[in-house]
């Protein structure tokens, strides 16, 4: 199949909603029947502002995090509309990509 990746960037401290927002675009994939997602915390970036963003033990709020997914173009635009709709204002990136199965499931 064909479709997309698409990675979102955030930081662990933003919020939509009461939930971090890392959570809530996972839940969005799930709610729009989307195959899946994941979550993964850095412990150092560099913000689109040019601030550092890093796990120290005291603000672990600040680290970074992506969150990826392979899509379908259809999913993509699903996906992309309710961020619009709810107003969430996150950065991103898309590559098109083949995706699927091998062997058996």
């Amino acid at each position: 199949m064909k479709g997309y990746q698409i990675t979102f960037f955030t930081q662990q401290s933003r919020h939509h909603k009461g939930q971090l927002v890392s959570e809530w675009i996972l839940n969005q994939a799930k709610e729009l029947g989307l195959r899946g997602g994941t979550s993964i915390i850095g412990s150092e970036g560099i913000g689109h502002k040019g601030k550092i963003h890093s796990s120290h033990f005291f603000e672990l709020s600040d680290q970074p995090v992506e969150v990826s997914m392979i899509v379908t173009e259809e999913e993509a635009e699903k996906l992309f509309n309710k961020v619009k709709e709810e107003g969430v204002s996150i950065f991103y990136a898309q590559s098109p990509v083949e995706f699927g199965f091998l062997g058996e499931s």
